[in-house]
């Protein structure tokens, strides 16, 4: 079966497909380290009293590699074609996951472990970088017009999908062995599960075809020689749109999902497991809303579905974290559904709405520097900067006012921006 693309030009089904389901992986890596975070302090860091900071530090530095990452694969893909990009970046991520599993800890090599578990953290976000822009992109160019918005949110829904698996994966592992055998050998196997998926990942990739757009783009000779400068030269208001547009998507996943668990188990108002366990019910509830929101955004536009989005960022989260923190278990699920609901909402119309701010010439090299940009700011950093704020304050609604703050920030950008649906 084949759907027509950007330009006519014919894509398969498959090729759709295995680039939708890609991002299982950066999600399933992204939610196993956070999850593995205790257990991985004490492999790599000794389990002294720091070691669950530098754990978490070395997330956050390697954090600081994913725009680099997205530069410079957006590059290739300007350059040399989206199947290109998605090739390498997914090889990069099966050999960063297969070496984490074969790392020796710090029993065997001291401190040298950490530093080890931390270039290969950095390794990872840099294939990372340019992983989701560039899936974004390959859907967006292989949809039919009238369906692009809900197409490019099964980027969003495929990621929630691999969070689910890193989740059950981790349950299974520390379930099923003594903590003895888990710091042993046991906290291999989720990496080596890993790195199994994405080498399957990259065996499908090799048989997809090149987006239609870049087809095009090489048959009219106008793929571009230095797509960073072109972009920077002529789309500098697109590029500040898309920040202001992933700004809102990324505060909104990062403080409104992530950072739920901590800021939960942190107020006391549930326990660590039942944490994890509505963790589970916000990421099904982000599945189901993500390609609702796609769709709806093919139906009534970008501009519009965003606008009313931003407006319940705004109104909403405030009340969601106050309840979270005082309310009964049943507004404690609520509120975490309304909140993932929201943010997988906008995570949905986002993916086509920033992809569509750019022609298909230098797309990815703008999604590197809007995109990537604002996720660095707004996604690395938040979840910290809301907890810090939470203890300095003792006021459980400061994560929604976060949130707040941005949404109404973003919204006179939303409002003025013209629609980018395709019509007709």
């Amino acid at each position: 079966m084949k759907r027509a693309g950007q330009g006519g030009v014919s894509m398969t089904r498959a090729s759709m497909v295995i680039a939708a389901l890609s991002t299982i992986v950066e999600w399933y890596d992204f939610t196993l380290y956070l999850y593995f975070a205790t257990v991985l302090s004490r492999v790599f860091f000794g389990g002294g009293g720091n070691s669950l900071l530098a754990t978490l530090a070395g997330f956050a530095i390697a954090y600081a590699m994913r725009p680099l990452g997205a530069l410079v694969f957006g590059i290739i893909g300007d350059k040399l074609g989206r199947r290109h990009t998605l090739l390498l970046s997914m090889a990069l991520m099966t050999v960063a996951m297969l070496i984490t599993a074969l790392l020796p800890d710090f029993q065997r090599i001291g401190m040298a472990a950490g530093y080890l578990l931390l270039l290969l953290r950095c390794l990872m976000a840099f294939s990372v970088g340019g992983e989701y822009t560039g899936v974004v992109a390959y859907l967006l160019e292989g949809a039919d017009k009238h369906h692009r918005g809900l197409v490019t949110s099964l980027a969003s829904a495929a990621s929630e999908i691999g969070a689910l698996l890193a989740v059950g994966v981790s349950a299974l592992t520390v379930g099923l062995m003594s903590r003895q055998n888990l710091d042993a050998w046991g906290w291999r196997i989720p990496f080596f599960v890993g790195a199994a998926l994405a080498a399957s990942i990259w065996v499908a990739r090799s048989a997809m075809q090149e987006s239609p757009d870049f087809e095009r783009q090489k048959a009219r000779g106008t793929v571009p020689v230095s797509p960073v400068r072109d972009t920077l030269a002529h789309h500098r208001a697109a590029i500040a749109r898309t920040f202001a547009i992933s700004a809102l998507g990324s505060i909104t996943y990062y403080v409104g999902i992530t950072y739920v668990p901590t800021f939960l188990s942190s107020t006391g108002a549930i326990g660590e497991g039942m944490s994890l366990a509505l963790s589970t019910v916000a990421a099904v509830a982000v599945i189901l809303v993500t390609p609702w929101a796609g769709a709806l955004s093919d139906r009534l536009g970008r501009k519009p579905v965003l606008v009313v989005l931003a407006l319940l960022c705004a109104a909403l989260p405030s009340a969601m974290f106050a309840w979270m923190a005082h309310g009964s278990l049943w507004q404690v699920v609520f509120a975490a559904v309304v909140l993932a609901c929201v943010a997988g909402g906008v995570s949905a119309v986002a993916a086509s709405a920033t992809a569509e701010q750019f022609p298909g010439e230098g797309r990815l090299s703008g999604l590197a520097l809007g995109v990537t940009m604002a996720t660095a700011i707004f996604g690395g950093v938040t979840p910290f900067l809301a907890e810090l704020l939470v203890k300095m304050t003792g006021w459980a609604a400061v994560p929604g006012v976060m949130i707040a703050v941005i949404a109404l920030g973003v919204l006179p950008v939303l409002m003025t921006m013209g629609e980018t649906r395709p019509r007709g």
